[in-house]
């Protein structure tokens, strides 16, 4: 699938209503660096033809006919076999991707009068090297899009001379629109800024002459992890899912650390750097990426219809929507199939808006429950209730006390909205938070440790400074991911220990997606019981979650008439808040 662009999407019983990108039309070789995506990779390829045989489809054996059983309300299961016709491009994906790609043709119309203002040109001038043939002998092309190719090609001067690198070539003939050369700016700072990690493609340079822009990158000559999936007859080991889970884990919990989402993560874009079975993968493509600030939600809609979130779809969303794809990788690894599938766009989008995966049909009753639990906790529509990246590492299917667990972003966020509660919800943190179970506490424990406390075992606004300059790269400046301190600057009168971090870092929203979510409940209403309850009215619980006079028949229901406290409904419902809206309207 290539990348969808859309406008609004309305959920009805006659699908989906959106804009998708057609399949790209060539399946790129295993050893392309941008792994099948064309040479601009985010700038999309459009194919006018409303089919395309199976031959032109990238996934060149993924399922067979026939659909097997399924509980109610579960997705079809499809299991990379043989190859099928792919869906066909949505009705008005010309219309959505006229801002981005241009007219395909030179527009026609009249010639300026004298004294008229001209069109004015596109700049095409990106600032690069224009040295690329004096620094590079190009090799044979590895892969081919729709706005340009890949190939090899060899270093002749500077600090990689003699080594072997992958060039993507775009053509600046195809970037008819401002959009489309910001895409190719964006995506090389990316790739610039992003530097260090070794699950990511390393980039080396960027050359540009009168036709074409070069982005030189890191030769991956393993090919596609799609591609190591269909050997393996579409299913892996737990032991094999697990090496591969734990690389896209860390590089995605590194992005997010630095404020780059990816939001194009699918097999396709990992590649195994050797044939060798054990080798490492780097994960590729940042043609559809973004920096994105702390707070922020981004409403285009992007991505691989197979691996899109739906909160993506719903056109408000963020670093999660990455986490979502990651789930759908884990499924497919795990089982051999996809969790949601549909011979259409409109019908894929349905099943991920709508309905659950299939976890009963072979083989999940062979898998681990411990795997099951790890894959739900991805594909959880709600997307406030997903694990991190980070913290799908300390999964119990997952945890290795040997392998070090990155720092979070998700503790700089919760943590700030803490320090702004006031005293009644700090107390029903602190109560919830020693019930914490010892897998969560595992979590807090490692990012705990990551701060570095001091010598007292507490920990400061600069520690959390400090653990962020330990992890900084250019990316993180660009994505303003340091502003988040400035919210954070209670810390710089007083200092936490470990149990009052646990509750500033803990989320609640993960906590009720736990099967054991009542226990733990029940028990933090007992300690709250205990050390936080206090009589409170109608109107003071409104204000306390900032909600006006409209709520207050709602709030009556959760305070205990017996003796004007909190009872457990209301515990729990006061531990999130609450958003009451007269419609089903989305803030865009």
């Amino acid at each position: 699938m290539g990348q969808c662009y859309g406008k609004n999407v309305s959920v009805a019983e006659g699908g989906v209503q959106t804009a998708v990108e057609a399949p790209d039309p060539r399946h790129t070789p295993a050893t392309s660096v941008n792994g099948g995506v064309s040479g601009g990779g985010n700038v999309p390829s459009v194919r006018n033809t409303p089919a395309h045989s199976s031959a032109n489809s990238p996934w060149r054996s993924p399922l067979p006919a026939g659909i097997a059983p399924s509980p109610a309300r579960s997705t079809p299961r499809r299991f990379f076999r043989r190859p099928f016709p792919p869906p066909s491009p949505a009705k008005h994906i010309k219309a959505s991707l006229a801002k981005r790609l241009g007219p395909s043709k030179p527009k026609e119309g009249p010639i300026p009068e004298d004294g008229a203002e001209a069109e004015r040109p596109l700049d095409k001038s990106f600032g690069y090297g224009k040295n690329f043939g004096a620094k590079y002998e190009l090799g044979k092309e590895v892969g081919r899009g729709h706005f340009g190719h890949t190939c090899s090609a060899r270093a002749k001067k500077g600090e990689i001379k003699g080594q072997q690198v992958a060039v993507k070539i775009i053509s600046k003939a195809k970037m008819t629109t401002a959009i489309s050369i910001e895409d190719v700016r964006r995506e090389v700072k990316i790739l610039k800024a992003l530097s260090g990690h070794k699950n990511l493609v390393k980039f080396f340079d960027a050359c540009e002459d009168a036709n074409n822009v070069y982005i030189v990158m890191e030769l991956c000559e393993g090919g596609e992890l799609l591609d190591r999936i269909l050997s393996k007859g579409g299913r892996y080991t737990e032991d094999d899912a697990k090496f591969i889970v734990v690389q896209i884990l860390s590089v995605v919990a590194f992005c997010h650390l630095q404020g780059v989402v990816h939001r194009d993560l699918k097999p396709e874009n990992f590649l195994f750097t050797t044939r060798e079975e054990d080798a490492p993968m780097k994960l590729i493509d940042f043609g559809l990426s973004d920096f994105i600030r702390p707070d922020e939600r981004l409403n285009d809609i992007v991505g691989s219809a197979y691996y899109v979130a739906p909160e993506v779809l719903h056109r408000s969303y963020s670093m999660e929507a990455d986490i979502w794809s990651i789930g759908v990788i884990s499924y497919i690894l795990l089982c051999g199939s996809r969790p949601f599938w549909a011979r259409t766009e409109s019908g894929i989008f349905r099943a991920v808006l709508r309905a659950d995966p299939n976890f009963e049909d072979a083989p999940w009753p062979s898998v681990s429950p411990q795997a099951k639990d790890f894959v739900k906790r991805l594909l959880n529509k709600d997307h406030r209730k997903r694990m991190t990246a980070a913290q799908a590492l300390t999964h119990p299917w997952l945890w290795d006390e040997n392998r070090p667990v990155p720092l979070d972003i998700l503790v700089y966020k919760v943590v700030k909205a803490y320090l702004r509660a006031t005293p009644l919800k700090r107390s029903a943190l602190k109560a919830l938070s020693k019930a914490l179970t010892e897998d969560e506490l595992l979590y807090l424990r490692s990012q705990f440790s990551l701060l570095e406390p001091s010598k007292d075992g507490r920990i400061s606004l600069e520690n959390f400074r400090m653990a962020l300059v330990r992890n900084a790269t250019d990316a993180m400046k660009e994505s303003r991911v340091p502003e988040i301190l400035n919210s954070m600057d209670q810390l710089s009168y007083r200092k936490m220990d470990f149990d009052e971090f646990c509750a500033a870092a803990m989320s609640t929203y993960q906590l009720e997606a736990l099967e054991g979510w009542e226990q733990i409940a029940s028990s933090a209403f007992e300690y709250f019981e205990q050390e936080g309850n206090r009589v409170i009215s109608v109107e003071e619980l409104a204000r306390e979650m900032s909600l006006g006079p409209t709520a207050h028949t709602i709030l009556r229901e959760w305070i205990r008439p017996t003796d004007g406290k909190l009872s457990f409904l209301g515990y729990t419902k006061f531990l999130h808040g609450v958003t009451l809206r007269s419609t089903n309207t989305r803030h865009h």
